[in-house]
Protein backbone atom coordinates (compact mmCIF):
# COMPACT_ATOMS: atom_id res chain seq x y z
CA UNK A 1 0.00 0.00 0.00
CA UNK A 2 2.76 2.36 0.69
CA UNK A 3 4.65 1.65 -2.13
CA UNK A 4 1.32 2.76 -4.48
CA UNK A 5 1.15 5.92 -1.96
CA UNK A 6 4.23 6.59 -3.07
CA UNK A 7 4.15 6.54 -6.67
CA UNK A 8 1.23 8.55 -6.55
CA UNK A 9 2.75 10.91 -4.83
CA UNK A 10 5.76 10.93 -7.41
CA UNK A 11 3.27 11.11 -10.72
CA UNK A 12 1.80 14.54 -8.95
CA UNK A 13 5.00 16.20 -8.50
CA UNK A 14 5.91 15.53 -12.05
CA UNK A 15 2.69 16.36 -13.20
CA UNK A 16 3.03 19.37 -11.49
CA UNK A 17 6.60 20.18 -12.76
CA UNK A 18 5.12 20.06 -16.02
CA UNK A 19 2.23 21.83 -15.26
CA UNK A 20 4.76 24.79 -14.22
CA UNK A 21 6.83 24.34 -17.20
CA UNK A 22 3.92 25.14 -19.73
CA UNK A 23 3.07 28.44 -17.75
CA UNK A 24 6.39 29.66 -18.51
CA UNK A 25 6.18 28.24 -22.20
CA UNK A 26 5.41 31.09 -25.03
CA UNK A 27 4.70 30.77 -28.82
CA UNK A 28 5.95 33.55 -31.13
CA UNK A 29 5.08 33.94 -34.92
CA UNK A 30 6.93 35.97 -37.56
CA UNK A 31 7.64 36.15 -41.01
CA UNK A 32 10.99 35.89 -42.58
CA UNK A 33 12.98 37.71 -45.24
CA UNK A 34 10.87 35.38 -47.43
CA UNK A 35 7.78 36.30 -46.35
CA UNK A 36 7.39 33.31 -44.97
CA UNK A 37 5.42 32.44 -41.37
CA UNK A 38 7.28 31.03 -38.99
CA UNK A 39 5.94 29.75 -35.50
CA UNK A 40 8.72 29.72 -32.72
CA UNK A 41 7.74 27.88 -29.49
CA UNK A 42 9.87 28.65 -26.64
CA UNK A 43 10.04 26.64 -22.65
CA UNK A 44 12.35 27.08 -20.25
CA UNK A 45 14.77 24.54 -18.75
CA UNK A 46 13.34 23.22 -15.53
CA UNK A 47 16.56 22.12 -14.55
CA UNK A 48 19.10 24.28 -16.14
CA UNK A 49 19.91 27.59 -14.61
CA UNK A 50 21.97 28.50 -17.60
CA UNK A 51 22.87 27.24 -20.99
CA UNK A 52 26.24 25.72 -20.87
CA UNK A 53 29.22 27.26 -23.14
CA UNK A 54 30.63 24.88 -26.26
CA UNK A 55 34.32 24.98 -27.17
CA UNK A 56 33.02 27.63 -30.33
CA UNK A 57 31.96 30.44 -28.06
CA UNK A 58 35.08 30.05 -25.43
CA UNK A 59 37.15 30.56 -28.87
CA UNK A 60 35.24 33.79 -30.20
CA UNK A 61 35.31 35.39 -26.54
CA UNK A 62 39.45 34.94 -26.91
CA UNK A 63 39.34 36.36 -30.83
CA UNK A 64 37.50 39.43 -29.13
CA UNK A 65 40.15 40.21 -26.44
CA UNK A 66 42.94 39.47 -28.64
CA UNK A 67 41.28 41.94 -31.04
CA UNK A 68 40.40 44.67 -28.13
CA UNK A 69 44.33 44.60 -26.92
CA UNK A 70 45.52 45.04 -30.37
CA UNK A 71 43.54 47.80 -31.19
CA UNK A 72 44.65 49.46 -27.53
CA UNK A 73 48.53 48.67 -29.09
CA UNK A 74 48.14 50.27 -32.42
CA UNK A 75 46.33 53.55 -30.56
CA UNK A 76 49.77 53.52 -28.40
CA UNK A 77 51.44 53.70 -31.61
CA UNK A 78 50.32 56.08 -33.18
CA UNK A 79 50.29 58.10 -30.10
CA UNK A 80 54.04 57.41 -30.13
CA UNK A 81 54.60 58.02 -34.08
CA UNK A 82 52.89 61.64 -33.65
CA UNK A 83 55.26 62.60 -30.65
CA UNK A 84 58.40 61.68 -32.64
CA UNK A 85 57.05 63.57 -35.70
CA UNK A 86 56.72 66.63 -33.51
CA UNK A 87 60.12 65.75 -31.84
CA UNK A 88 61.44 65.49 -34.94
CA UNK A 89 59.81 68.86 -36.29
CA UNK A 90 60.89 70.79 -33.33
CA UNK A 91 64.27 69.47 -33.58
CA UNK A 92 64.18 70.90 -37.08
CA UNK A 93 63.44 73.88 -36.10
CA UNK A 94 65.69 74.15 -33.50
CA UNK A 95 68.61 73.97 -36.02
CA UNK A 96 67.26 76.32 -38.22
CA UNK A 97 67.23 78.79 -36.01
CA UNK A 98 70.83 77.55 -34.54
CA UNK A 99 72.03 78.02 -37.93
CA UNK A 100 70.52 81.28 -38.25
CA UNK A 101 71.52 82.49 -35.07
CA UNK A 102 75.52 81.36 -35.81
CA UNK A 103 75.12 83.13 -39.58
CA UNK A 104 73.62 86.72 -37.19
CA UNK A 105 76.66 86.44 -34.74
CA UNK A 106 79.52 85.96 -37.86
CA UNK A 107 77.66 88.78 -39.55
CA UNK A 108 77.65 91.12 -36.22
CA UNK A 109 81.53 89.93 -35.45
CA UNK A 110 82.31 90.72 -39.10
CA UNK A 111 80.43 94.60 -38.42
CA UNK A 112 82.52 95.04 -35.26
CA UNK A 113 85.81 94.26 -37.20
CA UNK A 114 84.59 97.06 -39.77
CA UNK A 115 83.71 99.20 -37.25
CA UNK A 116 87.42 98.83 -35.35
CA UNK A 117 89.42 99.14 -38.71
CA UNK A 118 86.77 102.74 -39.66
CA UNK A 119 87.20 104.05 -35.96
CA UNK A 120 91.31 103.48 -36.32
CA UNK A 121 91.24 104.99 -40.05
CA UNK A 122 89.01 108.06 -38.30
CA UNK A 123 91.48 108.84 -35.13
CA UNK A 124 94.52 108.48 -38.26
CA UNK A 125 92.45 111.21 -39.97
CA UNK A 126 92.32 113.02 -36.68
CA UNK A 127 95.76 113.16 -36.37
CA UNK A 128 96.89 113.87 -39.27
CA UNK A 129 94.41 116.77 -39.58
CA UNK A 130 95.40 118.46 -36.01
CA UNK A 131 98.78 118.00 -37.58
CA UNK A 132 98.09 120.43 -40.66
CA UNK A 133 96.33 122.26 -38.32
CA UNK A 134 99.47 122.69 -36.27
CA UNK A 135 101.58 123.43 -38.98
CA UNK A 136 99.06 126.15 -40.33
CA UNK A 137 99.06 127.62 -37.15
CA UNK A 138 103.19 128.06 -36.96
CA UNK A 139 103.19 129.02 -40.43
CA UNK A 140 101.31 132.36 -39.18
CA UNK A 141 103.10 132.66 -36.25
CA UNK A 142 106.63 132.36 -37.54
CA UNK A 143 108.07 135.18 -39.46
CA UNK A 144 110.05 134.92 -42.61
CA UNK A 145 113.87 136.31 -43.14
CA UNK A 146 113.97 139.20 -45.03
CA UNK A 147 114.00 139.00 -48.97
CA UNK A 148 114.96 141.53 -52.00
CA UNK A 149 112.27 143.39 -53.40
CA UNK A 150 111.64 141.54 -56.10
CA UNK A 151 111.38 138.56 -54.19
CA UNK A 152 108.39 140.53 -51.55
CA UNK A 153 106.63 141.91 -54.34
CA UNK A 154 105.76 138.02 -56.04
CA UNK A 155 104.37 137.73 -52.35
CA UNK A 156 101.13 139.64 -53.36
CA UNK A 157 100.55 141.64 -56.01
CA UNK A 158 97.42 142.92 -54.60
CA UNK A 159 98.40 144.78 -52.06
CA UNK A 160 99.32 148.56 -52.26
CA UNK A 161 102.41 149.60 -52.34
CA UNK A 162 102.80 152.19 -48.95
CA UNK A 163 102.25 148.14 -47.37
CA UNK A 164 104.99 148.37 -44.11
CA UNK A 165 105.71 144.84 -45.42
CA UNK A 166 107.27 146.41 -48.33
CA UNK A 167 109.18 148.48 -45.93
CA UNK A 168 112.78 146.49 -46.17
CA UNK A 169 115.01 149.20 -43.93
CA UNK A 170 113.33 147.85 -40.81
CA UNK A 171 114.93 144.03 -41.20
CA UNK A 172 113.61 142.61 -38.16
CA UNK A 173 111.09 140.41 -40.44
CA UNK A 174 109.44 140.59 -43.47
CA UNK A 175 105.45 139.27 -43.56
CA UNK A 176 104.42 136.62 -45.47
CA UNK A 177 100.56 134.92 -46.38
CA UNK A 178 100.13 131.61 -45.34
CA UNK A 179 96.83 130.26 -47.18
CA UNK A 180 95.37 126.52 -46.17
CA UNK A 181 93.78 124.71 -48.08
CA UNK A 182 90.84 121.86 -46.85
CA UNK A 183 90.87 119.06 -48.48
CA UNK A 184 88.33 115.62 -48.04
CA UNK A 185 89.96 112.83 -45.35
CA UNK A 186 88.05 110.20 -48.34
CA UNK A 187 91.79 111.71 -50.37
CA UNK A 188 94.13 111.58 -47.53
CA UNK A 189 93.90 107.77 -46.16
CA UNK A 190 94.26 105.96 -49.75
CA UNK A 191 97.11 108.36 -51.46
CA UNK A 192 99.00 108.36 -47.93
CA UNK A 193 98.99 104.26 -47.82
CA UNK A 194 99.58 103.49 -51.94
CA UNK A 195 101.91 101.99 -52.89
CA UNK A 196 102.69 102.62 -56.01
CA UNK A 197 105.71 100.29 -56.64
CA UNK A 198 107.06 97.36 -54.37
CA UNK A 199 104.99 94.81 -52.89
CA UNK A 200 102.59 94.86 -49.65
CA UNK A 201 99.43 94.05 -48.34
CA UNK A 202 96.43 94.72 -50.09
CA UNK A 203 94.77 97.69 -49.22
CA UNK A 204 91.47 98.42 -51.56
CA UNK A 205 90.16 96.73 -54.73
CA UNK A 206 88.54 99.41 -57.23
CA UNK A 207 85.25 99.33 -59.61
CA UNK A 208 84.97 96.81 -62.15
CA UNK A 209 85.50 98.40 -65.38
CA UNK A 210 83.87 96.52 -68.49
CA UNK A 211 86.04 96.06 -71.33
CA UNK A 212 83.77 93.57 -73.48
CA UNK A 213 81.05 91.31 -73.09
CA UNK A 214 80.39 87.51 -74.24
CA UNK A 215 77.67 86.75 -76.94
CA UNK A 216 76.08 82.93 -76.76
CA UNK A 217 76.09 80.35 -73.96
CA UNK A 218 79.45 79.72 -74.59
CA UNK A 219 80.33 83.37 -72.92
CA UNK A 220 78.80 82.46 -69.37
CA UNK A 221 82.19 81.74 -67.81
CA UNK A 222 86.01 82.06 -69.18
CA UNK A 223 89.70 83.25 -68.51
CA UNK A 224 90.81 86.80 -70.11
CA UNK A 225 94.29 87.65 -69.90
CA UNK A 226 97.00 89.94 -70.47
CA UNK A 227 101.00 88.54 -70.36
CA UNK A 228 102.46 90.68 -67.92
CA UNK A 229 106.08 89.90 -68.43
CA UNK A 230 106.28 88.62 -72.41
CA UNK A 231 108.42 87.56 -74.31
CA UNK A 232 108.02 87.30 -77.83
CA UNK A 233 108.01 90.81 -79.82
CA UNK A 234 104.77 89.23 -81.94
CA UNK A 235 102.69 89.53 -78.75
CA UNK A 236 103.81 91.90 -76.49
CA UNK A 237 101.84 92.55 -73.33
CA UNK A 238 98.95 94.99 -75.10
CA UNK A 239 98.18 91.85 -76.51
CA UNK A 240 94.73 90.63 -75.02
CA UNK A 241 94.14 86.77 -74.54
CA UNK A 242 90.54 85.10 -74.54
CA UNK A 243 89.25 81.78 -73.97
CA UNK A 244 85.35 80.34 -73.48
CA UNK A 245 86.04 77.84 -71.33
CA UNK A 246 81.69 76.49 -71.65
CA UNK A 247 82.08 73.08 -73.78
CA UNK A 248 83.29 69.57 -74.30
CA UNK A 249 86.76 70.14 -75.98
CA UNK A 250 88.29 73.34 -74.75
CA UNK A 251 91.09 74.53 -76.98
CA UNK A 252 90.91 77.70 -78.82
CA UNK A 253 92.82 80.55 -77.68
CA UNK A 254 91.66 83.64 -79.30
CA UNK A 255 94.47 86.51 -79.48
CA UNK A 256 93.56 90.20 -80.05
CA UNK A 257 95.95 93.25 -81.18
CA UNK A 258 95.31 95.42 -77.89
CA UNK A 259 92.09 96.48 -75.59
CA UNK A 260 90.39 98.45 -78.44
CA UNK A 261 90.26 95.65 -80.86
CA UNK A 262 89.62 92.90 -77.66
CA UNK A 263 86.23 95.29 -76.91
CA UNK A 264 85.52 95.38 -80.31
CA UNK A 265 85.52 91.42 -80.76
CA UNK A 266 88.02 91.74 -83.60
CA UNK A 267 90.87 88.80 -82.55
CA UNK A 268 94.00 89.03 -85.12
CA UNK A 269 94.60 85.13 -84.78
CA UNK A 270 93.77 82.03 -82.87
CA UNK A 271 95.69 79.41 -81.63
CA UNK A 272 95.12 75.95 -81.05
CA UNK A 273 95.56 74.23 -78.20
CA UNK A 274 97.11 70.70 -78.10
CA UNK A 275 95.23 69.27 -75.13
CA UNK A 276 92.05 70.54 -73.91
CA UNK A 277 91.62 72.77 -71.22
CA UNK A 278 89.83 72.17 -67.72
CA UNK A 279 87.99 75.19 -66.48
CA UNK A 280 89.18 78.39 -65.66
CA UNK A 281 92.49 78.22 -63.52
CA UNK A 282 95.05 78.93 -66.96
CA UNK A 283 97.19 81.83 -66.60
CA UNK A 284 99.58 83.64 -68.70
CA UNK A 285 103.36 84.55 -67.86
CA UNK A 286 106.52 85.22 -69.72
CA UNK A 287 105.33 84.17 -73.10
CA UNK A 288 103.39 81.09 -72.35
CA UNK A 289 100.09 79.77 -71.56
CA UNK A 290 99.83 77.76 -68.31
CA UNK A 291 96.27 75.46 -68.01
CA UNK A 292 95.60 71.93 -66.85
CA UNK A 293 94.42 69.59 -68.95
CA UNK A 294 90.58 68.09 -68.96
CA UNK A 295 89.92 65.32 -66.28
CA UNK A 296 93.51 65.27 -65.26
CA UNK A 297 95.82 66.88 -62.84
CA UNK A 298 98.43 67.69 -65.25
CA UNK A 299 99.61 71.09 -65.88
CA UNK A 300 101.03 71.81 -69.06
CA UNK A 301 102.79 74.83 -70.32
CA UNK A 302 101.77 76.06 -74.41
CA UNK A 303 104.41 78.65 -75.89
CA UNK A 304 103.05 81.25 -77.57
CA UNK A 305 105.26 81.82 -80.50
CA UNK A 306 105.84 78.57 -81.43
CA UNK A 307 102.43 77.11 -80.94
CA UNK A 308 103.98 73.74 -79.19
CA UNK A 309 103.41 71.68 -76.26
CA UNK A 310 107.19 72.89 -73.86
CA UNK A 311 106.15 71.38 -70.64
CA UNK A 312 104.22 68.64 -68.99
CA UNK A 313 104.00 67.72 -65.76
CA UNK A 314 101.41 66.10 -63.05
CA UNK A 315 100.62 68.03 -59.62
CA UNK A 316 101.83 65.55 -56.90
CA UNK A 317 98.25 64.26 -54.95
CA UNK A 318 95.75 67.73 -56.49
CA UNK A 319 92.55 67.10 -56.90
CA UNK A 320 90.80 67.38 -60.32
CA UNK A 321 87.33 67.14 -61.94
CA UNK A 322 84.76 68.49 -59.47
CA UNK A 323 87.02 66.99 -56.32
CA UNK A 324 88.50 70.45 -54.79
CA UNK A 325 86.39 73.05 -56.89
CA UNK A 326 85.57 76.73 -55.70
CA UNK A 327 82.14 77.09 -54.42
CA UNK A 328 80.37 77.76 -57.85
CA UNK A 329 81.67 74.40 -59.04
CA UNK A 330 82.94 74.49 -62.85
CA UNK A 331 85.94 71.65 -62.18
CA UNK A 332 87.50 74.46 -60.83
CA UNK A 333 90.36 71.80 -58.72
CA UNK A 334 93.62 73.10 -60.11
CA UNK A 335 93.90 77.28 -60.40
CA UNK A 336 97.59 78.74 -61.51
CA UNK A 337 98.06 81.96 -60.87
CA UNK A 338 100.94 84.97 -61.56
CA UNK A 339 102.71 87.60 -59.21
CA UNK A 340 105.74 89.65 -58.55
CA UNK A 341 107.25 86.59 -57.59
CA UNK A 342 106.46 83.91 -59.66
CA UNK A 343 103.93 80.70 -60.94
CA UNK A 344 101.56 79.52 -58.77
CA UNK A 345 99.46 76.62 -57.96
CA UNK A 346 96.19 76.95 -55.61
CA UNK A 347 94.56 73.48 -55.34
CA UNK A 348 93.95 70.96 -52.56
CA UNK A 349 94.62 67.38 -51.98
CA UNK A 350 92.79 64.68 -49.76
CA UNK A 351 95.77 64.69 -47.23
CA UNK A 352 94.78 67.93 -46.49
CA UNK A 353 91.14 67.65 -46.45
CA UNK A 354 89.92 69.97 -48.43
CA UNK A 355 92.09 72.36 -47.27
CA UNK A 356 94.06 75.15 -49.75
CA UNK A 357 97.17 73.96 -50.55
CA UNK A 358 99.52 76.72 -52.04
CA UNK A 359 103.01 75.08 -54.36
CA UNK A 360 105.46 77.80 -56.44
CA UNK A 361 106.32 76.60 -59.93
CA UNK A 362 109.15 76.53 -61.53
CA UNK A 363 108.05 78.17 -64.93
CA UNK A 364 110.30 76.03 -67.48
CA UNK A 365 109.81 72.52 -65.82
CA UNK A 366 106.40 73.24 -64.00
CA UNK A 367 108.14 71.16 -61.02
CA UNK A 368 107.17 72.37 -57.47
CA UNK A 369 109.57 74.31 -55.90
CA UNK A 370 107.98 74.95 -52.47
CA UNK A 371 104.21 74.42 -50.69
CA UNK A 372 102.05 75.77 -47.77
CA UNK A 373 99.29 74.28 -46.52
CA UNK A 374 96.79 77.00 -45.32
CA UNK A 375 93.43 76.41 -43.05
CA UNK A 376 90.65 77.53 -44.94
CA UNK A 377 88.58 75.24 -47.48
CA UNK A 378 88.89 75.51 -50.63
CA UNK A 379 84.96 74.91 -50.94
CA UNK A 380 84.53 77.67 -48.77
CA UNK A 381 85.60 80.28 -50.96
CA UNK A 382 84.43 81.49 -54.63
CA UNK A 383 87.73 82.00 -55.66
CA UNK A 384 91.31 83.16 -55.26
CA UNK A 385 94.48 84.82 -56.38
CA UNK A 386 97.91 85.83 -55.27
CA UNK A 387 99.52 89.12 -55.04
CA UNK A 388 103.37 89.58 -53.76
CA UNK A 389 102.99 86.35 -52.76
CA UNK A 390 100.42 86.51 -50.75
CA UNK A 391 96.93 84.65 -51.14
CA UNK A 392 93.68 86.39 -50.49
CA UNK A 393 90.37 84.33 -51.25
CA UNK A 394 87.24 86.30 -52.37
CA UNK A 395 84.12 84.90 -50.26
CA UNK A 396 81.11 84.90 -52.86
CA UNK A 397 80.42 84.87 -56.97
CA UNK A 398 77.15 86.24 -56.79
CA UNK A 399 76.87 88.72 -54.16
CA UNK A 400 76.67 92.17 -55.29
CA UNK A 401 78.85 93.69 -52.31
CA UNK A 402 81.14 90.96 -51.09
CA UNK A 403 84.56 90.92 -49.46
CA UNK A 404 88.19 89.43 -49.93
CA UNK A 405 87.69 87.45 -46.73
CA UNK A 406 91.26 85.28 -45.79
CA UNK A 407 94.64 86.08 -46.74
CA UNK A 408 98.33 84.29 -46.26
CA UNK A 409 101.43 85.10 -46.44
CA UNK A 410 104.00 82.48 -47.63
CA UNK A 411 106.78 84.83 -46.29
CA UNK A 412 105.78 83.76 -42.58
CA UNK A 413 103.60 80.96 -43.51
CA UNK A 414 100.40 82.67 -41.59
CA UNK A 415 96.73 83.36 -42.42
CA UNK A 416 94.32 85.52 -41.12
CA UNK A 417 90.72 86.44 -41.21
CA UNK A 418 90.41 90.03 -43.42
CA UNK A 419 87.30 92.10 -45.04
CA UNK A 420 88.06 94.14 -48.42
CA UNK A 421 85.26 95.45 -50.02
CA UNK A 422 84.85 93.33 -53.39
CA UNK A 423 82.03 93.81 -56.08
CA UNK A 424 80.80 91.04 -58.53
CA UNK A 425 78.73 93.76 -60.35
CA UNK A 426 76.99 91.21 -62.75
CA UNK A 427 76.53 88.65 -60.40
CA UNK A 428 78.26 85.62 -61.48
CA UNK A 429 82.13 86.06 -60.89
CA UNK A 430 83.90 82.49 -62.16
CA UNK A 431 87.43 83.64 -63.20
CA UNK A 432 89.90 86.21 -61.32
CA UNK A 433 92.98 86.54 -62.08
CA UNK A 434 96.17 88.98 -60.88
CA UNK A 435 98.34 91.17 -63.21
CA UNK A 436 101.43 92.60 -61.29
CA UNK A 437 102.87 94.78 -64.45
CA UNK A 438 99.19 96.43 -64.49
CA UNK A 439 98.31 95.99 -60.55
CA UNK A 440 95.14 95.41 -61.93
CA UNK A 441 92.50 92.42 -61.55
CA UNK A 442 91.15 90.58 -64.40
CA UNK A 443 88.09 88.91 -63.65
CA UNK A 444 84.90 87.29 -66.09
CA UNK A 445 81.66 87.65 -64.27
CA UNK A 446 78.15 86.63 -65.88
CA UNK A 447 79.66 87.23 -69.86
CA UNK A 448 81.36 90.23 -68.52
CA UNK A 449 84.91 90.44 -68.83
CA UNK A 450 86.32 93.06 -66.56
CA UNK A 451 89.63 94.46 -64.50
CA UNK A 452 89.81 96.19 -60.89
CA UNK A 453 92.70 98.70 -60.06
CA UNK A 454 94.31 97.16 -56.24
CA UNK A 455 96.07 99.29 -53.77
CA UNK A 456 98.73 98.21 -52.08
CA UNK A 457 99.94 99.23 -48.39
CA UNK A 458 103.38 100.43 -47.95
CA UNK A 459 105.69 98.11 -46.20
CA UNK A 460 105.46 98.69 -42.71
CA UNK A 461 102.48 100.71 -42.43
CA UNK A 462 99.88 99.40 -39.88
CA UNK A 463 96.42 98.78 -41.19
Amino acid sequence: MWTQVSLLCLSFWTLTSRIQALDQASLQRSDDHAGRCHYTFTVASPEESSCPRGSRDQELDGLLSRVTLLEALVSRLIAGGDTDARGEVRTDVEEGLQEVYAQVMAERNQLQKDKERLNRQIQDLQRRGAELSQEAENLRRTPCQPTNTSAGARLDRNRPANDPGYDLSHGSYQEMKAEVTEVPASRLLPDAGHNLTGCGELLSVGDPVLHSKADGITGKYGVWLQDPEPRHSQYPSKTVWRINTVGKDVRQLYAYEDMKQFSRGFPMKVLVLPEPMESTGATMYRGSLYYQRKRSHSLIRFDLASETLVSRLDLPDAGFHGQFPYSWGGYTDIDLAVDEQGLWAIYSTSNTKGAIVISQLDPESLEVKKSWETNIRKNTVANAFMVCGRLYTVASYTAANTTINYMFDTASGEGRAVAVPFKNKYRYNSMVDYNHAQRKVFAWDNFHMVTYDLRLKRAGQSS
